[in-house]
């Protein structure tokens, strides 16, 4: 397993297209506005980016707002314990979804979701974490797909190789200036 190989969420909260463009094609994004109103403008023109770049656009926690603007899915964050009707989904909506445990983890099957977020797999601002053993054994209890999720830096990037996740997901480590996950870098 490459790391190239590994499918890559970055969570994003403004439109930034001179930031946006740069990084590397196979980075979809997260839109996670918690402290803000969402911006309509904003989104509209990151959902026109996306399209117009081929990247994928899921939208935190609001489905209805997700299914208006035509994006490619939702994400569920592991605090949202809401079911959602399978009527008012389209057929190509994907459907993330966060978890910390194994009731989290069987709220997110309820959920139908397809992609889940195992977090926080190194340690992040809040000093948790799952450490790689308890990764594995939460990963062992699903069929969905596993996403690494939180404090993913380039030290620590490596050791993802030992997991084989899905995928990995942050918003820090697509900041850095200078990553590997720069346009033209694979």
């Amino acid at each position: 397993m490459h790391i190239k190989n590994l499918k890559k969420y970055y969570f994003i909260s403004k439109f930034e297209y001179s930031h946006l463009i740069n990084l590397n094609q196979n980075i979809s994004f997260i839109w996670r506005n918690k402290d803000k109103q969402t911006s309509s403008k904003d989104l509209i023109n990151l959902r026109d980016f996306c399209k117009k770049y081929h990247r994928k656009l899921y939208i935190s926690n609001d489905i209805k707002l997700a299914i208006k603007l035509n994006v490619d899915g939702l994400y569920i964050s592991s605090k949202n314990k809401n079911l959602i009707s399978n009527s008012i989904i389209k057929k190509k909506f994907k459907i993330l979804g966060s978890a910390h445990n194994l009731k989290e983890i069987k709220i997110k099957e309820l959920q139908g979701v397809n992609e889940i977020f195992l977090s926080p797999i190194f340690k992040d601002k809040t000093n948790q974490k799952l450490d790689l053993y308890k990764y594995l054994n939460l990963r062992r209890i699903t069929i969905m797909r596993d996403v690494a999720l939180g404090g993913i830096n380039n030290k620590n990037l490596k050791k993802l190789k030992l997991i084989k996740p899905y995928g990995f997901a942050g918003i820090s480590y697509f900041e850095q200036k200078k990553g590997p996950f720069k346009k033209g870098a694979f």
